[in-house]
């Protein structure tokens, strides 16, 4: 998969020397005042942390090495606000299911998948969307019996809001017509009352709870997999939206021996997995400014394609306003009692209704009190009388461009052409002075940050489609983008002076890419290609000259 791309090496671990020079560069960065910034030369001490930032018309200091850009665009190391290492790192390692374009191609990549891996004592995949297939219906357990009954099969849908099991799956779950779902969840149900095999938001863990773990080198192959695809996209740290006690500390052992690289800014996955971890409050930052865990993240409903989302009216294409997965108050006591402990507040909320919800909490709670930076994952369907409330409760709108290129045609059938006036609006958020973090949900969207930016200035899908952009207005400039995906993203994540910019001080974390983003059209920004990826003045990842000459 990824090694079809040719990378010459993953982690090439060359070290950093004194001073060195970076030279001959296009670069190209956000400043504090949310201006492009034009410069031609990095210099970096012995410490991996940039000493100076040269512009074309400065004289070169001498330095024990030199580093010849070739004319290549460098730009700081790019950041998603929003994704799943570990997520990421199984989607790669189990069935893909990602873009099947019918049940029939599904059945079939599930066949050939078990087939390959007949020790496997479950199937276990994600990534379907049947949004993508022509009848638009959800699978089901006949559906996956067709392919495999010999055991059992799980298989996540695109958003992680919604499973489907075969029969095996069903029958080592113990669910049955008598089973009911818990709070917040559905289970999916024929004319006779029978479980179709269909799982969404909480009910899914009704069959999650005996699905057989992953051993600690299943969770390490993930992370190195992981840690493999971002690198070659140029991401050089991310928000891990959900960290686990174990994905932790499979993290703590792999920055220990030097194998993980790439900068994580976890937040733990609810309530008890922040009480494994963390249970006195954030922690320090860890492995060379390498892996902290500073928040905690909530879940408030669920997702659009799933009809999770909790929306304040029903749905536009169902009877059903979506799931809230916490009350109110369920929701105020978690967020205080992380709160109190000093922790940073990231609420998953989709629908209007939800992000109703959680805005009201923050508020309550106080989070317009000093420097608190609460977040919102993916606010995505906002009533537009509550836009405003961002900005003046000081509440960051975490946000997917991808998202809106994905979800536009679902979007408006889930809501209707007359409810859309605060959706993915990103624009209107940043004039209202709200400041974006921008990412993509990985494993949900595709990792490459390229697309996040072409969707962000076009508001169009890489099929260019639709003509002129979905809702316009919203698009955001090319410097509001890179800074969500820059500056932006590492401020969200109370890193600002670790990184996210290149400026004295702070790590010489940055990449070099085959065109001038600053002039490319949105299609050109999209086929990007990353052809070194740096990390505290380290080439953590290069490309060979076929894949980098590559347009």
């Amino acid at each position: 998969m990824l090694r079809s791309v040719l990378l010459a090496s993953a982690l090439l671990a060359v070290p950093a020397h004194a001073d060195t020079l970076i030279d001959n560069a296009k670069g190209v960065q956000v400043g504090a005042d949310g201006q492009l910034q034009r410069f031609t030369g990095l210099l970096i001490g012995d410490d991996g942390k940039v000493l100076r930032v040269l512009r074309a018309s400065e004289a070169r200091p001498t330095a024990a090495r030199r580093v010849d850009a070739a004319g290549r665009t460098l730009l700081p190391g790019l950041i998603d606000a929003h994704g799943h290492v570990m997520g990421l790192g199984q989607s790669l390692i189990q069935l893909d299911l990602t873009g099947t374009k019918s049940l029939a191609e599904l059945q079939q990549r599930l066949r050939d998948y078990a087939a390959a891996n007949l020790m496997a004592p479950w199937i276990l995949g994600r990534g379907w969307n049947q949004e993508l297939w022509g009848d638009k219906r959800f699978p089901t357990a006949a559906d996956l019996d067709a392919a495999v009954t010999d055991r059992p099969v799980w298989l996540e849908r695109v958003d992680g809001h919604a499973s489907v099991a075969n029969s095996a799956g069903l029958k080592a779950a113990g669910v049955s017509a008598t089973t009911k779902a818990p709070t917040g969840g559905r289970i999916e149900r024929d004319q006779a009352g029978q479980p179709t095999g269909l799982f969404v938001d909480a009910a899914t863990e009704l069959v999650q709870r005996v699905v057989p773990k992953a051993t600690p080198a299943q969770r390490e192959q993930a992370l190195l997999a992981a840690q493999e695809l971002l690198l070659a996209q140029g991401l050089t740290a991310v928000a891990d939206m959900g960290t686990t006690a174990e994905e932790w500390q499979s993290m703590r052992r792999l920055y220990e021996s030097g194998r993980l690289k790439v900068r994580i800014m976890a937040y733990a996955g609810g309530m008890e997995s922040l009480g494994a971890i963390a249970p006195q409050g954030p922690t320090a930052w860890l492995h060379g400014d390498r892996l902290r865990l500073g928040g905690v993240k909530l879940y408030a409903d669920g997702a659009l394609g799933s009809r999770g989302a909790y929306l304040k009216q029903p749905y536009a294409d169902a009877p059903t306003r979506g799931l809230a997965l916490l009350t109110p108050q369920q929701l105020k006591q978690q967020a205080g009692d992380a709160a109190g402990r000093g922790f940073q507040l990231a609420v998953h909320a989709i629908g209007d209704a939800a992000n109703d919800m959680v805005l009201t909490a923050y508020e309550q709670l106080g989070s317009g009190q000093g420097d608190r930076r609460w977040r919102v994952e993916h606010a995505q369907v906002v009533d537009t009388a509550d836009l405003g409330r961002f900005a003046r409760s000081k509440v960051i709108p975490s946000m997917q461009p991808v998202h809106q290129t994905s979800d536009r045609l679902m979007a408006e059938a889930r809501l209707g052409p007359n409810r859309l006036g605060g959706a993915y609006a990103w624009q209107t958020l940043e004039k209202s002075g709200a400041r974006l973090a921008l990412g993509s949900d990985f494993p949900v969207e595709h990792p490459n940050p390229f697309h996040g930016l072409a969707a962000a200035v076009s508001r169009q899908g890489l099929d260019n489609q639709p003509a002129g952009g979905w809702r316009p207005r919203e698009r955001l400039t090319f410097a509001q983008a890179l800074s969500g995906f820059s500056r932006d993203a590492a401020w969200a994540g109370f890193a600002e002076q670790k990184f996210g910019s290149l400026e004295p001080g702070k790590w010489a974390d940055f990449i070099l890419v085959d065109r001038d983003l600053a002039v490319a059209t949105p299609q050109d920004l999209a086929r990007t290609q990353v052809v070194e990826t740096w990390i505290a003045g380290e080439k953590v990842m290069a490309k060979t000259d076929a894949v980098s000459g590559a347009k």
